[in-house]
């Protein structure tokens, strides 16, 4: 998980959210909002409220190295949640992936929930496949990397806002590193119930994307398809 995680820190980082409006499409990413409603938390803030007579908990922010531990102590101190709320631009890819499984291990009765105008990307989606019971409301954003670019030497470099030597060294990870990363999702995928259509349709697929574009924001038809969504 060691490139993903490089990959997701610096993507949180760089992804400033700019003065358009949240309904606008990015024009490079055009199936995505311009400016996505993901939380300028510098770390993931993990809120229990009440919310229609239960009790939810909202996850909000950069999801760094220290969240699964807070994670779990939030729900061992808080047993009736019911449901986590998500709004995340990714961080600590590792840490998304053990925040998942612990959900789905220790937890498996919480619902994991991105509500709508709110956007989940990158680490915050393996977080979010964590649940057992998975919804996506009308308008929210479940919005994946786009990994056909790894071997794009040009559109790292632009995507880093050239990073000088530390992004020579990514592009060096992630050129010997590719496959191994795909077995990593792959795997996840599988222990969670998603489709690995998702890897093969959307996230490694060349036919899935325009040319420079980064991330994918998935339909709500897609979103059930591949199982990544599971209660209307």
């Amino acid at each position: 998980m060691r490139l993903r995680s490089k990959l997701t820190a610096i993507a949180a980082a760089l992804l400033v959210a700019g003065s358009a409006s949240a309904t606008d499409s990015d024009p490079n990413n055009p199936s995505c909002p311009a400016s996505p409603n993901w939380s300028t938390n510098r770390t993931m803030q993990l809120t229990p409220l009440e919310r229609n007579g239960q009790t939810v908990l909202l996850a909000e922010g950069v999801i760094d190295s220290d969240l699964p531990g807070r994670l779990q102590r939030t729900l061992d101190g808080n047993a009736d949640i019911t449901e986590i709320w998500l709004r995340s631009p990714g961080g600590d890819a590792l840490a998304g992936n053990d925040a998942g499984m612990l959900l789905r291990t220790q937890f498996p009765g919480i619902v994991t929930r991105i509500p709508a105008g709110w956007a989940c990307f990158s680490a915050c989606n393996f977080m979010f496949m964590g649940g057992q019971l998975r919804i996506i409301e009308p308008g929210a954003h479940f919005i994946v990397h786009m990994f056909t670019h790894t071997g794009d030497r040009t559109a790292i470099r632009q995507g880093l806002e050239g990073g000088g030597d530390d992004a020579v060294e990514l592009i060096g990870e992630i050129e010997q590193s590719s496959a191994q990363l795909a077995t990593e999702d792959n795997d996840f995928l599988i222990r969670m119930g998603v489709s690995r259509r998702l890897l093969r349709e959307v996230m490694y697929a060349t036919s899935a994307v325009g040319e420079g574009e980064t991330r994918r924001c998935l339909t709500r038809q897609e979103a059930y398809d591949y199982n990544v969504a599971n209660v209307e």
